[in-house]
């Protein structure tokens, strides 16, 4: 394990511990090769401090800092090896866990030390004093065998709120033994922005400590949190990539960053890194298995999406008019929802987006503007899928509907047999390429047995459908008078390897909303692959 450069400077930490703190997230259940690749995205990404987990505490952290230093090369970061003061009554010499970290070969440590009186006498069972022994002494030891040495002062605001002394002196304690940053935690998450930003100003001005801030979010203020104590003379900010820890989570990475960088004009990361935010933001939710949030600050894909027509208007004049970045610093894209709530300008953003030129047609806008609220009032919703409203966009302005094939009839059937075994096949007919094809095929349900039926029947005439992966499918009952006799709408995601796109269906049956949203999904598919129309 090498690290070629820090990338910043070292008067400001940007602390990562997605690999320590957010594994803790209820749901993620990371394996060594897991982390290892995050890591490499975070030292992509820029951050300075990359925390890798406990060495000594469980067999898989002490695995990833062995690997680490055998296959990463940091461009950006340090690895940071985490783990607590020695224990009451001992020395940190002999401390089989202090120990671990030393051999984990990180070039940093970060201790975690009790800064709450109680904590130290219930938890700990020791005295206030021997606390600070053994924070000095273990400091002091990690510091003589060449390690850089930060100190996180686990509940510091609780304790602060019950001792002020004490927890102030714990923080001397550390700093004066060799910590170059004592981290002042709030660990239950129960702190708001003003009293963050107090009483770090207090415990600067008193002990002279280079301090940090390490937030939990159980009032939803980590961010907020974090950014007050930077205010207050916080010079290291310490949060997990998509906000993910315990409980509710911690200060998310990524909203710090930009707003750190893009509000405050403080240069954190190393240039260009910023506008890799979002790639970086849905790589690592994907090496977690979690779905990336799409209202997230900055690198969600609703963060600078727009749906009101008024949005639309002046978004149209001038886009900074209704965002407050441009996308492209975080590497993300502005989008425009189409919905019964859409004007003219929306329609032409829109359409601009798609690269569909309205030249400026006012009665074409004005007929796809009341085809949209006509079709949504049934029930259908292209704020979700996309295709489909680029398809009906198309049709307006082509004059006609693109058809790659032309149904016929289709027929799905569901068996319950006298076993207790179901069986479900469909049978589609229909024309494509002037041939009359019959095709039919069985599936796992009813609709997987239609959309089988339809690549049967196309896949020789349109090779292209081999690609096609139905990735998403959701069905939605909308109002009516009976639940038997409500609408259906049906959203489908399909991929084929390069990008995914959603096409909607609205029917009274869940098999022919089905039908729609697959039709429309295989007619875009054909689209993206350059194919023209025959029907």
């Amino acid at each position: 394990m090498t690290t070629k450069a820090n990338a910043t400077d070292d008067s400001f930490h940007v602390f990562d511990t997605t690999l320590r703190d957010g594994a803790q997230r209820e749901g993620i259940n990371l394996t060594v090769a897991d982390k290892l690749t995050i890591a490499r995205h975070l030292d992509t990404f820029g951050v300075g401090y990359i925390e890798g987990g406990w060495p000594g505490a469980n067999p898989r952290d002490t695995e990833f800092f062995a690997r680490a230093q055998q296959e990463i090369t940091f461009e950006n970061a340090q690895l940071v090896a985490f783990g607590a003061t020695r224990r009451a009554g001992g020395s940190a010499a002999d401390d089989p866990q202090v120990k671990a970290l030393l051999k984990s070969g990180a070039p940093v440590i970060t201790l975690v030390a009790k800064a709450h009186d109680r904590h130290v006498e219930l938890a700990l069972r020791t005295t206030l004093e021997e606390n600070l022994e053994m924070v000095r002494d273990t400091v002091s030891h990690l510091r003589e065998q060449g390690r850089r040495v930060f100190v996180d002062c686990e509940h510091f605001f609780d304790g602060y709120r019950a001792n002020a002394a004490y927890a102030k002196s714990v923080v001397r304690t550390a700093y004066e033994a060799g910590a170059e940053v004592v981290i002042l935690c709030d660990t239950n998450g129960g702190m708001l922005p003003a009293q963050v930003q107090a009483v770090v100003s207090t415990v600067v001005a008193d002990t002279g400590a280079r301090l940090g801030i390490h937030a939990q979010d159980d009032t939803g203020c980590a961010v907020a949190n974090t950014l007050a104590a930077v205010d207050a003379g916080a010079t290291h900010v310490q949060c997990t990539a998509n906000g993910y820890g315990e409980r509710v989570g911690n200060a998310n990475l990524f909203p710090v960053v930009a707003a750190l960088e893009l509000k405050y004009g403080m240069k954190v990361l190393p240039e260009g890194s910023l506008a890799e935010m979002t790639r970086i933001s849905h790589a690592i939710a994907e090496v977690v298995n979690l779905t990336p949030s799409t209202h997230q600050p900055y690198v969600g894909v609703s963060a600078f999406a727009h749906k009101a027509g008024l949005h639309a208007s002046a978004i149209k004049v001038d886009p900074d008019l209704y965002q407050h970045i441009d996308p492209e610093l975080v590497g993300n894209t502005m989008r425009m929802l189409v919905s019964d709530m859409a004007g003219r300008a929306s329609i032409e953003l829109k359409g601009k987006e798609l690269g569909i030129d309205l030249g400026g047609d006012r009665a074409l806008v004005g007929r796809v503007v009341e085809r949209v609220k006509e079709r949504e009032l049934q029930g259908y919703t292209y704020e979700a899928a996309d295709a489909s409203f680029e398809l009906l966009l198309r049709g307006e302005v082509e004059g006609r509907a693109r058809r790659y094939f032309r149904t016929e009839s289709w027929r799905a059937i569901a068996e319950n047999r006298p076993d207790g075994t179901h069986a479900n096949e469909a049978t589609v007919k229909l024309w494509a390429k002037g041939e009359r094809i019959v095709a039919t095929a069985e599936g796992n349900g009813p609709v997987n047995a239609l959309d089988r039926a339809l690549r049967v029947a196309l896949e020789r005439i349109y090779p292209q459908l081999a690609k096609l992966e139905l990735v998403d499918y959701k069905v939605r009952i909308l109002e009516g008078r009976t639940g038997t006799e409500s609408t259906t709408r049906v959203l489908i995601t399909t991929g084929d390897g390069t990008g995914d796109w959603a096409t909607v269906g609205v029917a009274e049956n869940v098999i022919a909303a089905s039908w729609q949203a697959l039709e429309d999904a295989y007619t875009y598919g054909l689209l993206r692959a350059g194919i023209e129309p025959t029907e």
